[in-house]
């Protein structure tokens, strides 16, 4: 029986799976934590990896890897990472990107996106003003999905990096209908005319090289590319994703050019693209609230089930880690309408939900207009699993709402994509039963929230 195996290397943890090559089915999954911070050594991500993988009994066939995107890993001439990675959620780049899109000021239409804190070529400008000497050794500039498949491969040799257009999207010096790098804006972001490697670019379903025991390595993606593979997902659905960060994100086949900066054109993992609108606070704020409250996450779902919708009145604007949609780095938290008789555990929890939900209302918005209209809504992530947030979730998109079985999706469309190149076919996996959650209410609270978020 042939394996494939996908791997989700995300912000906080490692995720393996095992899947059978010809009915998708789960055979094991292995899974390793990731040290906190948005500055972080790739040598964890490595380590944490290796341990989930020498986990694995099962031997497999092919390998793929779906990772965070954004983040800058710079190496030297030796092949040696020069500085700690700057993660996704690091904003001290965030002035290096009003820079950059004063410098260039159609980068979104050469790249799909105006640039936030978020992307590597803010954090490219960010290290040649800060950090000169460091700048200076740069050699080669990877993304952690990249880094990764590159260490699987055993090489020292920076010019066996490779990624797919989906990550490379994210850059911010990618053109994703051309498939091509666009040298001058990294250049003009590093501040010099330096020769700098930058990972080729590998097809969907092709392998870019093979582990030192000879394992075949599959193009991998972006960690929403992924998670839009392993769903299956088509073009016009749009899906919501609630993990560390809340994505809103849609299957096109047409790019986006969003001046405003607050939708992200992505390229998919097909060759289709992946509007995206992200938020900075999603799960780790019900975390956070739980917390504060003294009670579990299943006690915190309870008591937003028992608060009215609306929270009677009790507002919170969840921007713990400042926010990217809208672009407000510096942002932070907000309760409002706080009265005696309101603030109370049951509408605090209510509140938090409705919070991180209307800032994907507020993302999804952001897609319709750029032109994106949905066929289809479907909640995914670990929030998703939580019936609070899902009856919200309904209540406030005004529709109702996909849920498919809990899985690790990110992880699944990398393997997914290693069968791809394995067989010359995307294969047709089913993904179980799929829940629909139906509103059980019409309600102004989603409104209130674009209107509140749309005056930061």
């Amino acid at each position: 029986m042939s394996k494939v195996v996908g791997v989700d290397s995300s912000t906080q943890s490692v995720k393996v799976v095992v899947r059978d090559l010809g009915s998708g089915a789960l055979i094991e999954s292995a899974s390793r934590p990731h040290p906190d911070g948005t500055e972080v050594s790739p040598e964890s991500w490595w380590q944490a990896l290796s341990e989930a993988l020498a986990q694995l009994k099962s031997p497999f066939d092919a390998i793929a890897i779906a990772g965070q995107q954004h983040g800058m890993v710079a190496l030297d001439q030796t092949s040696s990472v020069i500085r700690d990675a700057l993660l996704w959620n690091d904003t001290r780049s965030d002035k290096s990107a009003e820079e950059l899109n004063r410098e260039i000021p159609d980068i979104h239409h050469q790249t799909g996106s105006k640039l936030v804190a978020s992307f590597t070529v803010a954090k490219v400008r960010w290290l040649a003003d800060n950090e000169v000497a460091n700048a200076q050794k740069v050699a080669a500039i990877a993304l952690p999905h990249d880094w990764l498949s590159w260490k699987l491969m055993g090489s020292e040799n920076i010019e066996d990096l490779f990624t797919d257009r989906s990550d490379a999207s994210g850059t911010g010096y990618f053109d994703s209908k051309a498939n091509r790098y666009l040298r001058d804006i990294f250049q003009t972001a590093i501040r010099s005319d330096q020769e700098v490697f930058l990972p080729k670019i590998i097809a969907p379903d092709a392998f870019g090289g093979k582990t030192a025991n000879g394992i075949p390595i599959a193009a991998g993606a972006g960690d929403n590319a992924g998670a839009a593979l392993g769903l299956g997902a088509e073009v016009g659905d749009l899906i919501i994703s609630l993990g560390t960060s809340g994505t809103a994100f849609a299957v096109s086949n047409s790019s986006t050019h969003d001046e405003s900066g607050e939708v992200a054109g992505f390229a998919d993992a097909t060759g289709n693209f992946l509007p995206l609108a992200c938020t900075l606070n999603a799960a780790k704020v019900f975390s956070r609230i739980a917390d504060s409250l003294g009670v579990t996450f299943e006690k915190f779902s309870e008591l937003a089930l028992s608060a009215p919708s609306g929270a009677n009145g009790l507002r919170l604007l969840p921007h713990f880690d400042g926010e990217r949609t809208p672009n407000r780095p510096n942002a932070r938290g907000t309760f409002l309408g706080i009265t005696h008789s309101n603030f109370t555990p049951e509408n605090i929890a209510r509140a938090a939900i409705e919070g991180v939900i209307g800032g994907m209302v507020f993302a999804a918005s952001a897609l319709q207009r750029q032109g994106f209209k949905a066929s289809r809504v479907t909640l995914i992530g670990g929030a998703a699993r939580n019936p609070a947030v899902q009856e919200v979730a309904a209540e406030m998109f005004g529709t109702k709402i996909q849920l498919p079985p809990i899985g690790e999706y990110v992880a699944d469309g990398a393997a997914r994509q290693a069968a791809w190149a394995l067989t010359g076919k995307l294969p047709d996996w089913q993904l179980g039963e799929i829940k629909t959650i139906e509103p059980k209410r019409t309600s102004s609270v989603a409104k209130d929230y674009l209107e509140l978020i749309s005056q930061i």
